[in-house]
């Protein structure tokens, strides 16, 4: 199952984080087009209580590296979540594809089994093996 445990993570991951960096080039692009603020997107909110643009691309590597980091076992890498401009955010992109690309399947060996602990310490600790935290 090692195979199964990387294939259906760093490469889906690997996907969706270069169509969120394509999505990001054509926003920018639109931007410039249509002469307005880039911020006007960046900031836009497809509905009252959902978060920023900016934010949500913020929480996609978050999600992309650290459940590819808790599989393989490695140290999930900390991000500042200080991007406010497109160029900030393709950089993070670049950056959690970065370490993904880094990962390799010897790394998930076992990780179908592997104790996932989400919230350690804390009253809202969550435990669960690594193939229930990979497919829910």
């Amino acid at each position: 199952m090692t195979t199964y445990m990387y294939t259906t993570s760093v490469p889906v991951f690997k996907q969706l984080l270069t169509s969120l960096s394509a999505i990001l080039i054509k926003a920018e692009a639109y931007t410039t087009e249509k002469k307005f603020k880039p911020t006007v997107l960046l900031d836009a909110r497809l509905f009252p209580d959902m978060f920023p643009l900016n934010r949500q691309v913020q929480i996609a590597t978050d999600f992309a590296k650290s459940v590819s980091a808790r599989l393989a076992d490695v140290e999930v890498p900390a991000y500042d979540d200080s991007e406010q401009t497109f160029a900030e955010l393709q950089a993070r992109i670049s950056k959690a594809l970065s370490f993904i690309e880094s990962l390799t399947p010897a790394q998930f060996e076992g990780s179908e089994t592997r104790e996932i602990v989400l919230r350690p310490g804390t009253p809202k600790e969550k435990k669960m093996d690594g193939h229930t935290y990979l497919s829910n």
